[in-house]
């Protein structure tokens, strides 16, 4: 999933979170989310769409829903990555909240 502005990722600073990531990291806002995570984002995001429900949608329109989840799930991040754990989930979504928050008007993309 991606966060962008003209069809590119906007650039952040550099991270290395995620499922994959470039040797070194990178400055994109580009961040694979495990597909373990989804049960958590559907109870906590949206029931329908889960992760999903952020396509095509503006930051700052996301902002609050993403806030609400990230307080119910909690940060708190397990050793492992794919770990399907409400802090694991959770951690993910306050990296996407940040980038929300740095470029309200730029617009997710998730595949």
């Amino acid at each position: 999933m991606s966060l962008e502005h003209n069809n590119k990722p906007v650039p952040v600073e550099k991270h290395s979170e995620g499922g994959t990531y470039a040797i070194g990291g990178t400055d994109e806002a580009e961040l694979n989310i495990t597909y373990n995570y989804s049960n958590f984002y559907y109870h906590c995001l949206d029931r329908k769409e889960g992760l999903r429900w952020l396509n095509g949608k503006k930051a700052k329109d996301c902002t609050e829903r993403l806030e609400n989840a990230i307080r119910k799930l909690g940060t708190d991040r397990d050793k492992d990555y794919w770990a399907p754990t409400q802090g694991n989930a959770g951690y993910a979504l306050s990296i996407l909240l940040r980038w929300a928050r740095q470029y309200p008007n730029a617009i997710f993309k998730v595949s």
